[in-house]
């Protein structure tokens, strides 16, 4: 690993990150007079299987508006040539599903009994548990080979029918066919690895009743999808220690993160499940169009605080290669773009009654796939090179920053 050339042009100052067939454009202090430029975009893109270039010209374009006077500049690329699919393939490598319990502004419930929900008699310890959680392992148990569209039009007359206003959601950084079977286990011969948390926060205010409940349903569905329960493979982060001695606090889920993701290959199927508090704070680096960030709340958070969505992603989805398979499962209020990636299935009320004009319980009249996510932040993505960045501005050694690089990508 090694930095080829620090450039300063048109008001950017340009650094590359070297690393064996793929390089790495960091794009720091964007801007400078005139109308060229960037727009704002802090970013960081990667480039694979192509020779390795040290011309700056060939690759800043990409991202630069075109015109511009005063300070110079401009000759990039039209914005109209600025191809979404291909750059969310870059920024997220891996094939990454996220379904979230509610929409941003809704509260995810906590069931005090979920035998209403029918679930199978060997699945989980019964009582508490998540209204999302329970709804969704029993649709799947009842409906082993249903798609992605029915399970969350099935999952959602459920709650209905109890009373509940959540809407589930998913999410992804690909567009879905939302026909597809619903599928955790891709089973392409890859390494098979699930880490589950469930908080019930014992003890302190908004104490909880169903959320290890919920961790030890999803461990009886994962196991009878092939996924292994030895702790090499499975690991476990709950609040109670007659279930594991492992607490879900701070350290422990970035640590989860680290271990999960860590040597996954291209056909590795990944999983990844939360059952907790989750919550909404005040954006603090402007890469979310509302203002807010997503997150979770660890056992500890009084004390370290609560999880954004910033770290979520720079944790767990970054470091993902291209051809892994992470499937998440966020049973947590305020959950709808937890992750922000890149697509999203609106599945409101409207969007439903269009999609089953036949009623609830009737054939779908046509099969969407997933749509850009207006919120999605390509600023967020470049948060995460900047962060190497930093490493190198502060006199971080060459090693420093293939350690940053290999902590954030791979």
């Amino acid at each position: 690993v090694g930095v080829s050339s620090v450039v300063v042009a048109d008001g950017r100052e340009t650094t590359r990150v070297i690393t064996g067939d793929c390089m790495y454009t960091l794009l720091t202090k964007l801007g400078g007079g005139g109308g060229g430029g960037v727009r704002g975009v802090r970013g960081v893109f990667l480039f694979c299987g192509g020779t390795v270039t040290t011309e700056v010209p060939e690759v800043v374009p990409r991202f630069g508006g075109g015109g511009g006077g005063g300070g110079g500049g401009g000759g990039g690329a039209p914005e109209d040539d600025f191809d979404p699919v291909a750059r969310s393939e870059e920024a997220i490598p891996a094939d990454v599903r996220m379904f979230s319990g509610c929409q941003d502004q809704q509260t995810s419930a906590d069931v005090h009994d979920v035998q209403s929900f029918g679930l199978p008699e060997n699945v989980g310890p019964g009582g508490a548990g998540g209204a999302c959680t329970n709804s969704m392992i029993a649709t799947l148990s009842a409906n082993p080979n249903i798609s992605w569209l029915e399970l969350l039009q099935k999952m959602q007359v459920m709650l209905k029918q109890k009373g509940y206003s959540q809407i589930p959601q998913l999410s992804g950084s690909r567009s879905l066919d939302m026909g597809q079977q619903v599928q955790i286990n891709t089973q392409e011969g890859g390494n098979l690895r699930s880490l589950l948390v469930g908080i019930n926060y014992v003890g302190q205010k908004g104490e909880l009743r169903g959320c290890v409940n919920d961790v030890l349903v999803m461990k009886q569905y994962l196991v009878s999808q092939g996924f292994p329960e030895d702790d090499s493979n499975m690991r476990i982060l709950v609040d109670d220690p007659n279930v594991s001695p492992l607490e879900p606090n701070y350290s422990n889920i970035v640590e989860g993160f680290r271990w999960l993701v860590e040597g996954a290959g291209p056909a590795d199927s990944l999983f990844f499940h939360y059952s907790g508090h989750g919550g909404q704070l005040p954006d603090d680096d402007g890469d979310e169009k509302d203002g807010m960030d997503e997150t979770i709340i660890p056992v500890d958070y009084r004390s370290a605080g609560q999880m954004r969505d910033d770290t979520i992603f720079e944790k767990l989805i970054a470091p993902l290669p291209k051809g892994c398979h992470l499937t998440c499962v966020m049973d947590c209020c305020h959950s709808g773009t937890v992750m922000d990636l890149p697509y999203m299935f609106k599945a409101d009320g409207e969007t439903m009654e269009q999609i089953f004009q036949d009623g609830e319980e009737g054939p779908p009249a046509f099969t969407p796939n997933m749509t850009m996510n207006p919120a999605f932040s390509w600023e967020k993505v470049g948060a995460v090179a900047m962060k190497v960045w930093d490493v190198y501005q502060g006199g971080g050694s060459v090693q420093d920053m293939g350690a940053a690089v290999t902590q954030f990508f791979f």
